[in-house]
């Protein structure tokens, strides 16, 4: 689709801070939701949960920051919303209950040198990404979303009380066909600016019909500062390799991210462009052990805003940044967000997600439909889908393979590299190296 801001475009300061605010809306509930996921399983004082959550939001700010603008080799150059990552949920778990926070903190900061190493390997690691390879992991991207934006639309997680309920399929529908239509038939700003327009005008149904909770808003504190090394670090041997696996897996993750980036945006991803974008992963997530809380990603969530807005301009998510380090100084503004209904966020994540399909899929219409090419798609694509909708299937496997073959992403992802790899007629990928990289 054609872009209305492309990626070094300013738009004006006011659509600026609004085209931010959507990415804001859609990104700050995962990225809070980690910390409290991990606090909330380990039974940590209030206090302590304040201090993991306010820093989650801090350095995910000036990580989304240094990813858009970049400095030196640092940062990818592109829209890209950073944030807490739900693939250490399980390992940072497992970690606490044997070393406690200190000991998860210290083995994220000793293993993001798993990240920080790597980045230097991913213009060898880029070419392994064909376009058969790249369209599959972009789509994988997309329909391994779908189900959360589901539970969204349905108000909780299946099983949870009032789970799809008529009220929150309607507010969710509601915000689902605003954002279809301002996007399909709206102009300008309003176009570009459908998802928070869709949000705003759901969050207001709900507050009329008496549906929102403020109580986060009034418990909230009005600013805190941030808490470095608050927990203290230690360094077991067993969480360092735990996570080392982790962060592999995250490698693997934010390469399908940063593809579908590429591709949304209209840019090309050199290999070199590609490391500087793990490197400011790595790097960050390190920052965040400093800082007090659980490692980063890429966050795919917000590619599916690019695509469908057509806004492309890193310096409108920088700006999301910013908002992210307010959030994280002055906690009243992230419980304001936080306090929008799931329904609201699914109707939007809704359109948002699949739009990541259509960007997979539109990649892998470029390619020819051979029967070595579709026999990629179709098992990588089953692949990931099969642990995605039945996590069970790992149930037996040893802890590490749990760990890296829990996201439908990385083993579709290493199923379509493996097989690109060893069928006859491999694609040749020809990079364009990028000096701006």
């Amino acid at each position: 689709m054609d872009l209305m801001y492309q990626v070094e475009d300013k738009p004006p300061v006011p659509v600026s801070v609004l085209l931010a605010a959507q990415h804001l809306l859609a990104a700050l509930g995962a990225i809070i939701a980690v910390p409290l996921v991990v606090g909330g399983v380990l039974g940590l004082p209030t206090k302590d949960m304040v201090i993991l959550v306010n820093a989650a939001m801090l350095v995910s700010g000036v990580v989304t920051i240094l990813q858009c603008k970049g400095a030196g080799p640092v940062g990818i150059r592109l829209p890209c919303v950073m944030g807490t990552s739900f693939t250490f949920v399980g390992v940072s778990i497992a970690i606490g209950f044997e070393h406690g926070v200190a000991g998860i903190l210290g083995s994220a900061l000793v293993a993001s040198l798993v990240m920080i190493v790597g980045s230097f390997f991913m213009p060898f690691i880029r070419k392994l990404f064909p376009p058969v390879v790249t369209g599959t992991v972009v789509t994988l991207i997309g329909l391994s979303l779908i189900p959360v934006a589901v539970d969204w639309l349905a108000g909780g997680q299946v099983g949870s009380e009032g789970y799809a309920k008529p009220s929150n399929l309607l507010i969710g529908l509601l915000v689902l066909a605003l954002v279809i239509a301002l996007s399909q038939w709206g102009r300008g700003i309003l176009a570009a600016a459908a998802v928070v327009i869709g949000i705003v005008v759901g969050f207001v149904v709900c507050i009329v019909f008496g549906l929102v909770d403020f109580s986060p808003v009034k418990e909230a504190a009005a600013v805190a500062l941030p808490s470095p090394l608050h927990f203290g670090l230690s360094f077991p041997i067993s969480g360092i390799v735990g996570m080392s696996v982790a962060y592999l897996v995250t490698i693997m993750e934010s390469t399908g991210d940063f593809l579908a980036l590429s591709d949304a945006t209209h840019t090309k991803l050199s290999g070199k462009k590609l490391s500087s974008g793990i490197l400011c992963d790595g790097l960050g997530s390190a920052l965040a052990s400093v800082f007090s809380t659980t490692p980063f990603s890429s966050f795919s969530q917000n590619v599916g805003i690019v695509a469908i807005s057509g806004v492309a301009s890193r310096h409108v998510v920088a700006i999301t940044g910013g908002m992210l380090i307010l959030a994280g100084l002055f906690p009243v503004l992230g419980a304001l967000v936080v306090s929008i209904p799931l329904p609201v966020l699914g109707g939007a994540g809704l359109v948002m997600f699949a739009m990541i399909i259509s960007a997979g899929i539109s990649m892998l219409s470029r390619i020819e439909f051979n029967k070595r090419n579709m026999l990629i798609i179709a098992v990588s694509v089953g692949s990931g889908m099969a642990v995605t909708v039945r996590p069970e299937l790992l149930s037996y496997m040893p802890e590490f393979a749990k760990v890296a073959l829990a996201s439908g992403i990385t083993t579709g992802s290493l199923v379509a590299l493996v097989l690109s790899g060893i069928l006859p007629g491999r694609e040749a990928v020809v990079l364009e190296d990028d000096p701006a990289a």
